[in-house]
């Protein structure tokens, strides 16, 4: 009886439900009524670029779903900038805000529930700087697919199974370049077939998704992603179901095809291999927060973050052998009420007294690399945490993958 008769923590009334619905409703029809104004003038979306090499900034970007049971906040304050012609790599378990931080960039996070709050997501055409936060839906569409353009995780789910492959990237030719006939729309479907090496484009082209093997689909996806030469590809974990010969070449392909229409590239994986392979730049990002980033060899040479340091431990080493693979212990804090001091706190294995404060600031640990953990606000201790916790032997042989 006393089991029953006690108070779950987690536990929320049906009253309490009713309020915090109510509140919701009213703050997401707030944004929802300015998102939907006609006429909405240029000045209130156009920005300017901090640093024009750039494609994509990322200012302190908060994207929060409103449910029924609390604020998810799934991210929260992420910053970071995509150059022009590079690639980089968003790594991180999941959960932890990879994807929605994409999602936020095309527009595509679920509304009404799903809302960026606050912050920019500043976006350059080359042409005109778009803060995407504030852009109107049918501005957005002329930018998705012919300037920033997707690749989603799962090829079968994002393919329609009742239309053929032709007819599916034809769609996404026709709708950007409205002055083609349907023999030139066709023509530019089978040149971006045969681009993404599908030797048997003309047979492809008539046959439907299921006839098609995992790597041949993705394949597809690409096709329509790079069909009118995007500035900027968002490629969420590409070769997340495909085999490791497959996937090898799905990554060779993007590498080729990226350096032919000179574009960037957005790679959200869990995958460290993929990063070390594809990326220039990397930002690791922990419970919708960035806790490191820096170049590719910065990150790899040098972990900083304890959390970074348990993900590169947590890496199988070919040619090592263990008995069992190294975990992060502990679990990610629940969403909904997030902890005042640093998320990562709780299962961190080098915490201190400082990390009880606030959640950390960002420290740069050179121009281009930035953590954001209370051990490195005294820069003496920045130099010895790798070799600390890896150990020299990993050490090394992190210098010699770098």
């Amino acid at each position: 009886m006393a089991l029953f008769g006690k108070k779950n923590s987690n536990y929320i009334s049906s009253k309490e439900t009713k309020r915090i619905s109510k509140e919701n409703r009213r703050i997401t029809g707030e944004i929802e009524k300015k998102r939907n104004r006609k006429h909405i003038p240029e000045s209130e979306y156009l920005s300017t670029m901090k640093n024009p090499d750039n494609v994509v900034e990322f200012d302190n970007v908060h994207t929060y779903f409103f449910t029924d049971i609390g604020v998810v906040k799934a991210v929260d304050g992420v910053s970071f900038e995509v150059p022009q012609g590079k690639t980089v790599g968003i790594v991180g378990e999941s959960g932890c805000g990879k994807s929605v931080t994409s999602l936020s960039l095309m527009q595509l996070v679920q509304r009404p529930q799903g809302q960026t709050v606050e912050g920019e997501i500043r976006f350059n055409t080359g042409e005109k700087v778009y803060n995407i936060v504030n852009t109107p839906t049918s501005v957005m569409q002329t930018l998705r697919g012919n300037e920033m353009s997707m690749i989603f995780q799962e090829p079968m789910t994002s393919l329609n199974p009742v239309f053929r492959i032709g007819e599916q990237v034809d769609e996404i030719v026709a709708l950007h370049n409205p002055s083609m006939s349907k023999e030139d729309v066709k023509r530019r479907t089978i040149e971006m077939l045969e681009l993404v090496g599908i030797a048997n484009s003309e047979g492809v082209y008539r046959m439907y998704p299921h006839e098609l093997s995992g790597g041949m689909r993705q394949r597809i996806c690409i096709a329509i992603g790079l069909a009118c030469s995007p500035r900027l590809i968002i490629a969420d974990e590409p070769t997340t179901a495909l085999d490791v010969t497959i996937q090898a070449q799905i990554l060779d392909l993007m590498r080729s095809l990226k350096d032919k229409i000179n574009s960037s590239i957005m790679l959200i994986t869990h995958d460290l291999g993929v990063i070390a392979e594809m990326a220039d730049y990397v930002v690791v990002m922990y419970a919708g927060r960035v806790v490191e980033k820096g170049t590719a060899q910065e990150i790899f040479k040098t972990p900083s973050h304890p959390y970074t340091i348990g993900l590169m431990r947590s890496k199988p080493v070919v040619g090592k052998q263990v008995d069992r693979l190294y975990s992060i212990p502990g679990k990610v804090p629940n969403p909904i009420n997030m902890p005042d001091y640093c998320y990562f706190k709780d299962r961190c294995e080098l915490s201190c007294d400082k990390c009880n404060g606030s959640y950390p600031g960002v420290v740069k640990l050179s121009p281009t690399h930035e953590v954001s953990c209370y051990r490195y606000q005294d820069r003496k201790e920045a130099g010895w945490l790798m070799e600390e916790h890896l150990g020299k032997e990993g050490a090394s042989e992190r210098e010699s993958e770098a």
